[in-house]
């Protein structure tokens, strides 16, 4: 009897979470190709006939709307996964290879900072970069990615290092190469799925945040394609094929750069769980 009942208990509950995680998805794919009275009228119902309106009149803004957050989105996105790669990729091997029960309390203390939501350290974080003269500019921006997303990228790169053999790295030493030829010759090209696995996590992080673009940068010294979405709501709006169009245009860059790098995105998660 149990095992009958589990036949159809299991299919059932699958389909239920697929379609709770498919139905916004779904919503917002029909409501791209809709003229704005359908959408309000029938916001689940096939868009018949499709119409492409909505996106030639997001593409075609006066205010260019869409273009300069995707421009900044791309340049912040870019520049921070970038710099935390590197700077993730060189402390995590330090860490890795260090001696000590000491490594093992600095990582911890870094893992400590991602249980802080960003929300409660904005404040001061403003704070700073307003004395440094860095708000309402992209450095500002792409300094508070860095400082706060490292010490992910840190425990990816941290466990899948300790799945490298060390011989490698002491067989070229032994040849004159040192530290720093070490690890960019031997180490870091070994790193692409851990590098993979960074760039995807972070890229879709950094991409899809609304809170630090909106308050860092300000609504009015620039905008992402998150905080566009939000400036294009405004007190009156009505206009619901513009933001569903605007949602589906954020969206084609990510996935992309997500297609781009897939094929590495298990092993490098998986790649640090063989060691401890």
């Amino acid at each position: 009897m149990n095992s009958q009942r589990s036949l159809w208990l299991r299919p059932t509950a699958a389909l239920f979470v697929t379609a709770v995680f498919f139905l916004p998805l779904y919503v917002v794919l029909v409501n791209v190709f809709k003229h704005g009275p359908d959408i309000t009228a029938h916001p689940v119902s096939l868009p018949i006939p499709p119409t492409l309106s909505s996106i030639h009149q997001v593409l075609s803004r006066p205010d260019h709307l869409f273009w300069y957050g995707l421009i900044n989105s791309v340049e912040v996105t870019a520049i921070s996964v970038t710099a935390l790669t590197i700077v993730s990729a060189m402390l995590g091997h330090y860490l890795a290879r260090a001696k000590g029960a000491w490594a093992k309390g600095v990582l911890a203390t870094l893992l400590c900072g991602l249980m802080i939501p960003p929300a409660v350290i904005l404040e001061p974080v403003t704070e700073v970069l307003r004395r440094l003269g860095l708000m309402t500019t992209i450095p500002g921006l792409v300094l508070v990615n860095v400082g706060y997303y490292v010490p992910f990228g840190v425990f990816v790169f941290t466990g899948f290092v300790k799945t490298i053999p060390i011989e490698l790295e002491e067989a070229a030493a032994l040849d004159g190469a040192g530290p720093f030829r070490v690890f960019w010759k031997i180490v870091f090209p070994l790193l692409r799925p851990a590098s993979a696995s960074v760039l995807i996590f972070l890229g879709v992080w950094i991409w899809n945040d609304f809170l630090n673009p909106l308050i860092i940068m300000g609504p009015a010294n620039g905008t992402t394609v998150t905080v566009g979405i939000y400036r294009a709501i405004g007190e009156h709006q009505s206009d619901f094929g513009a933001v569903f169009a605007l949602m589906f245009l954020a969206t084609i860059p990510i996935l992309v750069f997500y297609l781009a790098f897939q094929r590495h995105f298990v092993k490098g998660l998986t790649g640090g769980a063989t060691k401890g």
